[in-house]
């Protein structure tokens, strides 16, 4: 929850308009259920995860100062000015999220900017408390190695999708000491400790859990933990509790779970049977359906990864055990973002696209599209272009680089799945890597907007193109829109070697429309030469398109409205 806290009427109104545009996530502390400024931040202070305060920098810190108590448990703080020109990360920039806030603050108040001072923000360097994982040891000192461009040694158990680190950060294969400072990455605890190294602790390891009927979460959670600790594993580094549907609702699984901050997922009892395992045994087999859950569970969750500790079980004092426990480790699995970056305007890049960029260690894509993002990767991002022509050839990069470990994103203009990357990546994408689809603004949209409305009813989209679809194809296609009166955006419509597929398409459609039907033509819609004309079915002279042009043509509702293109909601135009 995000506490907003005002004290002047300008602040109070800056706080309306937060709660409006959040209003899960906010909780605005002013009277009566208040008495005072000092009183609201304490009680936003203690009750929520971070605060925004329209307040004087000066003012907030002498009013948080004396609610201080650690780092890793403060809220996030951010200060706004009067004016509202300012979004300040005060408190908590990286722990707290303070810094990402800000950044929502400034891009829900007009005019208003966000300020933040952090080292690795301000010099784009990934901060290690950013990644998503627990991080331990000489985090500082490692921070300062990667900022001052020292030597860093990344020594990795194993490749994981981490977004670019910069140039100075060089995998330490021999493990040689030649490095200013190391940066473990390992779900290992006999890491040699330093002043000049941290731990990485990723989330490779899975623990399956068998339970008796009311067992106690102190049973379970010794038992996880002693598992952990004789194998010499971190405890920081389990993903999950894994166990049989049957046990999914045990409410001291639940709590040894929610404790270790960590899902229970259950699993059925058949897809468990078919797992093999060292340790079978009858008795689970005749309570739950499956000859193991601890070790089954484990490896189930794990993908069929290695069994690292066999199924152990608890030992308490005077009584029966009533828990199993076996710990896996998973295989690290790579990232392959497809992602679209729309028409081409840089504010209609979607901020989920941005941040893909940015979490990416590997940038595959067509060269024009990389010269328009190159901007926004991260310091020692490694970029892989080609020309036009090389779709599958960029696919099977994109692919084989993700299964490599690494965190991949494949771009493509518009929306990736529209005419563009996703589908061949798809088609050489197995279960084997995580795949994350980022939608972008399409070409027929961005035009659409700029003719008007004409994709105000149903609507089809087709690709004039026959260097993959047969042209008779195509023009099947073409004819079935045309007697089913749907408007109809015709991508890649003309090219210098394809130049009467264009004329023959509008000669199928005419047809069936006359010819005043309205036809926007849109070339480079949102870039720099953008240029949109309105004309007609009859009028539309096709040497006018080109590659870069999408063509709209209108159903027989669609009319031309103040020199708009607009077609109806309905199937009539309604008096």
């Amino acid at each position: 929850m995000i506490g907003l806290i005002s004290a002047t009427a300008a602040g109070a109104a800056a706080c309306e308009r937060l709660a409006a545009a959040w209003p899960d996530r906010t909780r605005v502390y002013a009277p009566p259920g208040v008495r005072d400024v000092r009183e609201a931040v304490e009680r936003a202070f203690a009750e929520c995860g971070q605060l925004v305060c329209f307040l004087a920098t000066g003012a907030t810190v002498r009013l948080v100062a004396p609610l201080l108590r650690d780092k890793s448990g403060d809220p996030g703080v951010v200060c706004v000015d009067e004016a509202q020109r300012f979004a300040v990360a005060l408190l908590g920039g990286h722990a707290g999220g303070a810094n990402t806030l800000a950044h929502q603050v400034a891009d829900a108040l007009p005019g208003c900017t966000a300020v933040v001072t952090t080292a690795t923000d301000a010099a784009d360097v990934p901060g290690l408390d950013t990644l998503g994982w627990p991080v331990e040891g000489a985090v500082a000192a490692v921070s300062r190695a990667l900022l001052d461009g020292a030597p860093v040694a990344l020594r990795a158990d194993a490749r994981w999708p981490l977004p670019a680190l910069p140039p100075n950060v060089a995998e330490d294969a021999a493990r040689e000491p030649a490095a200013d400072a190391v940066l473990h990455l390992t779900d290992r605890t006999d890491v040699p400790s330093s002043p000049t190294s941290a731990v990485l602790r990723p989330p490779s390891l899975t623990v399956g859990v068998g339970a008796s009927k009311g067992v106690p979460e102190e049973e379970v959670l010794g038992l996880v933990e002693g598992a952990l600790e004789g194998a010499g594993l971190s405890v920081r580094s389990v993903a999950e509790l894994a166990t049989v549907e049957a046990k999914a609702a045990e409410p001291g699984l639940l709590a040894a779970a929610g404790t270790l901050g960590v899902p229970l997922r259950a699993y059925p009892a058949g897809a468990l049977a078919q797992v093999a395992v060292p340790n079978p045994s009858q008795a689970p087999r005749e309570a739950v359906g499956t000859p193991s859950v601890a070790e089954a569970a484990a490896l189930y969750a794990a993908g069929g990864g290695e069994l690292l500790v066999p199924k152990r079980k608890s030992a308490p004092q005077g009584r029966a055990a009533m828990a199993t426990a076996a710990v896996a480790r998973r295989a690290p699995r790579g990232r392959l973002a497809v992602v679209g970056l729309g028409p081409g305007a840089r504010d209609l890049l979607t901020p989920r696209a941005r941040e893909e960029l940015r979490r990416a260690s590997v940038l595959v894509g067509l060269d024009q599209y990389v010269e328009q993002v190159r901007d926004l990767l991260r310091p020692g991002t490694r970029v892989l272009e080609s020309g036009l022509g090389a779709e599958e050839e960029r696919a099977r990069t994109a692919v084989a680089r993700a299964r490599e470990g690494h965190a991949v994103a494949l771009i493509g203009s518009g929306d990736a799945g529209v005419y563009a990357m996703a589908s061949p990546a798809l088609a050489e994408a197995s279960r084997d890597i995580d795949v994350v689809g980022v939608p972008g603004v399409t070409a027929a949209l961005a035009a659409s907007a700029l003719l008007g409305a004409p994709l105000g009813h149903d609507h089809a989209s087709v690709s004039l193109s026959d260097l993959h679809t047969p042209w008779e194809v195509i023009e099947r296609r073409v004819r079935a829109l045309a007697e089913a009166d749907i408007v109809v955006t015709f991508y890649n419509p003309r090219s210098r070697g394809r130049d009467w597929q264009l004329p023959k398409a509008l000669g199928i459609l005419a047809e069936h429309r006359d010819a005043g039907t309205p036809v926007g033509v849109v070339r480079s819609a949102t870039r720099a030469d953008e240029r949109t004309t309105l004309t007609t079915l009859g009028a539309l002279d096709p040497a006018t398109v080109d590659m870069m042009t999408v063509v709209t043509v209108g159903n027989t509702a669609t009319r031309e409205i103040a020199g708009r293109m607009v077609t109806p909601r309905g199937y009539r135009w309604q008096s």
